[in-house]
């Protein structure tokens, strides 16, 4: 099964001498899972916050048992608040976006975010941009808020000049997306906060994109362990950052690294509203019951609105 760390890692071997690629790369949700959700599920949607979900967390459960049983199962949980990881050629987890926005709406979430996104190389971008003219369109009628970028290829020999010309890239497709009522936005890992020469890369990004056309998703696990702060970034930077990723080393909660009560008091306080739970690791190799453990983790704590 290939992670998402995986699959930077192999974007970014696939840059010579600090160039970017010109082969397109999508990112879409991988295989595997087979559990049913446990428990407390009618009591627990009963008394849902408004929690959100990165649909990837059940990435194996998708390839197993299908994208209706997993939304089935999130609901039952009480997850509000959906993300997306799949999407090819006009389709959201093979489906056409109209068909897997009923499905979500009659489960009673909804749909504000989406990943997706290609590599750029000035070599292809008609290309390029001609594929974001269709993904543009199809979640316009999905009716996401977000579009968000969950990956750049960097490595050892990329250079500021790399770093931004992806800016710029970054740039252009917000504006497509902004002609839709989308915001386009990045979301970060733990390698963007590197250095290249002087330059811290998640502070590069951050200064060299149109800031009305671009927003951040803040992972804040990975920007923890990128030797980050990311209350520090929240609080600096608020108008930059829309959506939140909540995550832990697994489970919500369960590592003990992540102080999570003053990034929810400064996201609250910034106005933020749509952040999104993602796991990407299981203590029990058991998708969905890390995934309702970290619902109920949130769902119970007293920062949690």
């Amino acid at each position: 099964m290939q992670n998402r760390r995986d699959f930077i890692r192999k974007a970014s071997m696939m840059l010579t001498g600090g160039i970017v690629t010109p082969q397109l790369l999508t990112l879409t949700s991988c295989g595997g899972g087979t559990k049913s959700a446990s428990g407390s599920e009618a009591a627990t949607a009963a008394t849902a916050k408004n929690i959100g979900l990165q649909l990837y967390s059940l990435r194996d459960m998708v390839k197993e048992e299908g994208i209706q049983a997993v939304l089935e199962t999130v609901a039952k949980m009480g997850y509000k608040n959906l993300e997306t990881a799949s999407y090819n050629d006009g389709k959201v987890y093979g489906l056409a976006p109209e068909e897997f926005k009923k499905i979500v709406t009659d489960l009673g979430m909804k749909c504000t975010s989406a990943h997706l996104g290609q590599a750029y190389s000035k070599e292809k971008e008609a290309e390029v941009m001609s594929w974001w003219d269709q993904a543009i369109e199809t979640h316009n009628q999905l009716g996401v808020k977000y579009i968000i970028q969950p990956w750049m290829p960097v490595n050892d020999a990329t250079t500021l000049d790399d770093l931004k010309m992806y800016c710029d890239y970054f740039t252009t497709v917000g504006y497509k997306t902004a002609a839709a009522s989308i915001a386009f936005g990045y979301h970060n890992h733990s390698f963007e906060f590197r250095k290249i020469g002087d330059q811290l890369i998640f502070d590069f990004l951050l200064d060299n994109v149109s800031k009305n056309h671009v927003c951040f998703e803040l992972d804040v696990y990975w920007c923890q362990e990128g030797g980050g702060n990311p209350v520090a970034y929240l609080t600096d930077r608020p108008d930059q950052f829309k959506a939140i990723h909540i995550k832990d080393e697994k489970e919500i909660g369960t590592s003990g690294k992540m102080d999570f009560k003053p990034i929810f008091d400064r996201m609250y306080a910034n106005n933020i509203k749509d952040w999104y739970v993602e796991v990407e690791q299981y203590t029990n190799n058991d998708p969905v019951a890390s995934v309702q453990q970290s619902f109920d983790y949130l769902n119970k704590a007293d920062y949690v609105k």
